[in-house]
């Protein structure tokens, strides 16, 4: 998008949000980098220059602008809607790959040399990790001075900077302010161990079915919906959390405890996955519009999302435990299994109890404490056996751990493409072999085998998740609905 200029300046001329996050305009005059919507006139085309990321920008030696802070704009959808190296490398390091295991760290994931992986990136996005982990610590910074009354100290530190010089000196460089004007220039901040966030999306976004299934799946102890928003524990690197998501019509409201603030960039950064905050609802709907079938279906509930999870391995257990049974059975044996083998927490605002079990919990669960019938308990325990072999997080090669599931005993299509859907993230992730998937096309007058329906699918590549979700949508289900 970045190396397309007369697009790029015809999206800034026009104020488009809608190219908010695809790139970065930066201003050769005032040296400061701006989304496309920035409210300010725009400059002159022979002054912009454009960028892929805050992080280019910044290692242009621009600063961010301070009327419409470019570093809060949503997420390049692109890193979500590829499995290439360069986008598993991009939410590997969203999800602080960079910070906790340093770039050695990140390249092992990915099965790159350290050089390999710095050409990469810096050719198509114009900064190494380094650098775009750098700027993911400068909007953790901000984010912090801004909402918390920590100590400059604790900031740096939550943040993930080495010291407080390269905090101060990295906050001044990117925001052309001290961290002290930083904070002077916030509307409010707040002493509790509670943070509040806004978590921007691009328009539409239809919160029924997101927030819907979310809260019609929630396990019992692990998330609820209270109060008009989902809640959910989350185990993270340094600690857990409790995050609060309500919708809102501008915004996602986010309310953040968690008993390390060296976890706020990975939380955030795994709320927006599991509610798909940066994906492009305008591309996606209007693909599948194209379809006459499914057009009345987008036109009715535009900007659906796929709702994902903060944690592939929970993710995956609890697919195998819904296999062939309803919504409510499931959450029954999930709850079952997170209050036997879960980790106790306290929850003074609300009613979650645990954490969801790790695989090292899991792989003590006695086989003879499980209500299920023995072929799903073998599948069962042969996919906890298997979660240290199994990448299942963010920055997976979305064919290869398909590969993988497919070779466990018990895991069909349905199983393997929920996980891929769901977990890993594939917006092409299509499971036609579902009973309310094969309901309601019969219902429209789509082919309703599988096969069929597959091959009438192929129209809406890359996008068929998606569409998943609008054929849910027909159906009388609490997952399409938006809680009271």
């Amino acid at each position: 998008m970045h190396n397309d200029t007369q697009r790029c300046v015809r999206a800034v001329q026009s104020k488009d949000s809608r190219f908010d996050g695809w790139f970065f305009t930066a201003v050769l005059t005032t040296r400061i980098y701006c989304r496309a919507s920035c409210p300010v006139v725009p400059p002159k085309p022979q002054n912009m220059r454009f960028y892929p990321t805050a992080a280019a920008a910044q290692q242009a030696g621009f600063r961010a602008c301070k009327r419409c802070r470019p570093d809060a704009s949503p997420g390049s959808p692109q890193w979500n809607e590829r499995a290439d190296v360069v986008a598993r490398a991009m939410r590997l390091i969203a999800d602080g790959v960079v910070d906790r295991d340093g770039v050695p760290g990140l390249s092992a994931r990915l099965g790159y040399s350290t050089r390999q992986l710095e050409r990469l990136l810096r050719a198509e996005l114009g900064a190494g990790p380094l650098a775009l982990a750098r700027a993911q610590r400068a909007q953790s910074a901000r984010i912090l001075i801004e909402t918390s009354a920590l100590s400059m100290s604790d900031v740096a530190l939550a943040s993930g900077f080495a010291s407080i010089r390269s905090f101060n000196d990295t906050v001044r460089e990117v925001f052309a302010l001290s961290p002290t004007e930083l904070r002077k220039r916030a509307k409010q901040t707040t002493s509790s161990g509670t943070l509040s966030l806004r978590l921007p999306f691009r328009a539409p976004l239809c919160p029924d079915n997101l927030f819907g299934h979310l809260a019609a799946t929630a396990v019992p102890g692990v998330e609820e919906w209270r109060d008009g928003a989902y809640r959910r524990t989350m185990r993270l690197p340094h600690g857990h959390g409790i995050v609060a998501l309500r919708p809102m019509p501008d915004h996602i409201a986010c309310q953040l405890t968690l008993t390390d603030l060296r976890d706020l960039s990975i939380a955030i950064s795994r709320c927006r996955w599991m509610l798909d905050l940066d994906a492009d609802p305008i591309a996606v709907d209007a693909q599948l519009s194209e379809d006459p079938v499914l057009k009345p279906l987008v036109a009715k509930a535009p900007g659906r999302r796929v709702p994902r999870t903060v944690d592939g391995a929970e993710f995956a257990v609890r697919a195998v435990l819904g296999q062939q049974v309803s919504t409510a059975a499931a959450r029954t044996h999930a709850g079952r299994l997170v209050a036997a083998h879960g980790e106790p927490i306290e929850d003074p605002a609300g009613g979650l109890t645990h954490l969801f079990p790790t695989p090292e919990a899991l792989a003590e669960v006695n086989p003879e404490s499980l209500a299920l019938p023995r072929s799903r308990r073998t599948t069962l325990l042969t996919l906890i056996g298997s979660l240290h072999e199994i990448d299942l997080g963010v920055g997976s090669d979305w064919e290869r751990t398909r590969a993988q599931l497919a070779e466990l005993p018990g895991f069909g299509p349905w199983t393997v493409e929920s996980i891929a859907m769901r977990a890993l993230g594939d917006p092409d992730a299509f499971i036609p072999s579902d009973l309310g998937i094969r309901v309601a096309a019969e219902a429209l007058g789509l082919p309703s085998t599988p096969a069929a329906l597959t091959a009438h699918a192929s129209a809406w590549r890359p996008w068929r998740a998606y569409a998943v979700q609008y054929l849910w949508a027909t159906g009388d289900h609490p997952i399409n609905l938006l809680p009271q």
